[in-house]
């Protein structure tokens, strides 16, 4: 890999650090300029392996492996040279900005993330961006506004092999850095949109998806229902549930149940739980 030049930021106030830590914290400054950090060589990774074009890349010599030349030239060792050349060739004009130890730990919100942190270009998550099969599993959430929760829900989509997971609150910030974290980077290779239900709804009767909704009421048990066709599997917030709407909307409801004194799971366990056993029929 050829060396880059780069530049070196010491202080806590140059602008540029004052725009990453507005990024990392501020879900408006994200949409205003589409932008987003992720922090750490795995989930970094996992965003440029998803084409994700990278803006900007803050290394911290210490930690990341890094070797910084006193001609201002960037060598990096095994493992961080691969991640820095996929981001080259993602975006030739990458900037790569050295930052000391004691500027490091003010940007990133973990100490073991290898000593990088980027700011990336957001992608567009609507249903029209959707690819599915011809027989797609699809997790549906409704007003699963905890960014950990939603991150581990698509960790579990992703380990299942889901075909989508379709958060149905158009608002949601898909780029929170807790969700990153929680989702391990599965954020990046799970196909993902942003809907209402309303549209959610139409969405999936054109493409002759089966709604099953997650649900404690009026419900069979989840193994006993057919998941074995094109599926959604439709969970709603711990406390509040699904609304009407998907209730209605449904073809069939489902649960899980419960043998103890608790009467739910965290929605991120229920969602693991239904994704599988759609898995397991499938592969029958």
């Amino acid at each position: 890999m050829p060396a880059l030049k780069r530049e070196r930021i010491t202080s806590g106030q140059n602008p540029r650090i004052k725009e990453l830590l507005r990024l990392a914290e501020k879900s408006r400054a994200r949409r205003e300029t589409g932008l987003f950090v992720v922090e750490g060589q795995r989930e970094l990774g996992h965003c440029l392996d998803a084409a994700y074009v990278p803006q900007t890349i803050f290394v911290c010599e210490s930690l990341s492996g890094a070797i910084f030349s006193e001609n201002g030239s960037i060598e990096f060792k095994e493992g961080a040279d691969v991640l820095i050349s996929k981001a080259l060739f993602l975006n030739p004009d990458l900037n790569v900005i050295e930052v000391p130890d004691h500027l490091y730990e003010k940007l990133a919100y973990r100490g073991s993330t290898e000593g990088v942190v980027a700011t990336v270009k957001a992608k567009t998550h609507g249903l029209k961006d959707l690819h599915l099969g011809t027989n797609p599993l699809v997790m549906v959430l409704e007003a699963v506004e905890k960014p950990g929760n939603l991150g581990a829900v698509l960790r579990s989509a992703d380990a299942a092999g889901a075909d989508a997971v379709i958060v149905c609150d158009p608002l949601t910030d898909l780029y929170n850095p807790n969700l990153i974290r929680s989702s391990v980077g599965s954020v990046f290779g799970v196909q993902l949109a942003a809907a209402s239900s309303e549209e959610t709804i139409s969405f999936l009767k054109s493409l002759n998806i089966k709604i099953l909704t997650a649900q404690l009421q009026d419900s069979s048990l989840y193994y006993e229902t057919d998941m074995s066709g094109a599926a959604a599997i439709v969970m709603g917030a711990e406390a509040t549930g699904l609304s009407r709407q998907w209730r209605d909307a449904a073809d069939a409801h489902i649960r899980i149940p419960m043998l103890g004194r608790m009467d739910s799971l965290n929605v991120s366990v229920s969602a693991a739980v239904l994704l599988y056993e759609a898995v397991r029929q499938r592969n029958k």
